[in-house]
């Protein structure tokens, strides 16, 4: 009987938790963004643990941007669950000054993607797998970038700026990703190191890659700090 109520009672909670998820876009925001926060410091413990054991610089600059990354997140994420129980002048209050601390760190991320992309221009990115894991790769990142560019087109007329940040920010890992596995895919199929085509095609894609991350950066702190 009443292991019946519990299953009950988990259903019912399973069952809240997915009409929250389908009808609140803010919940559906933090909820994902709860677990991005997760993978993320797994991320970052994984490539902060593979550039000390093989002294990779690549591995610590990417292990510095997940770790970056996590930190906008979490601001935001634990900002969120103390408003909960502030009212609405507060709650304003309170997202202007977590967005302004979180753009200095916003900033620190769009800097510290020079060195690992500066790496994967020069083709000098470490590569430890084959075609196979490679295009599983390829197949997961282009479900992420289409589900951050769909969401971040939805973020146009959105007066929630913590959640508008935090699709932006969703997006810039979207397109990190992309670079990564571009450069993958090169190192994995290259037969010549010294093909300089494969460096020229690095180097542009990449370039308009990270042109993209600054342009929807400045566009963000723009639109906040007209709020602030």
């Amino acid at each position: 009987m009443k292991s019946r109520m519990e299953n009950k009672t988990k259903f019912y909670q399973l069952q809240s938790f997915l009409k929250s998820w389908k009808e609140d876009y803010r919940f559906q925001t933090l909820s994902g963004s709860a677990f991005s926060f997760a993978v993320t410091i797994i991320f970052a413990l994984y490539n902060g643990f593979l550039g000390i054991r093989l002294r990779s610089i690549w591995h610590g600059g990417i292990c510095v941007f997940y770790l970056l990354l996590a930190v906008i997140r979490g601001m935001i994420l634990t900002s969120e669950k103390k408003n909960r129980t502030k009212d609405d002048q507060q709650k304003s209050k309170s997202r202007r000054r977590v967005f302004l601390i979180s753009t200095i760190f916003l900033l620190l991320l769009n800097l510290s993607l020079i060195l690992p992309v500066s790496l994967m221009v020069l083709l000098k990115k470490p590569v430890n797998m084959g075609l196979v894991p490679a295009i599983t790769m390829a197949t997961y990142t282009t479900y992420k970038i289409t589900m951050a560019s769909i969401h971040f087109r939805k973020q146009k007329h959105n007066p929630h700026i913590l959640i508008v940040e935090l699709r932006t920010i969703n997006f810039i890992d979207a397109l990190v990703s992309i670079l990564t596995l571009q450069n993958t895919l090169i190192m994995v199929n290259q037969v010549n190191s010294t093909d300089n085509k494969m460096l020229i095609v690095s180097s542009i894609s990449s370039a308009v890659i990270y042109v993209i991350i600054i342009f929807v950066t400045v566009r963000l702190l723009k639109r906040g700090l007209k709020k602030a």
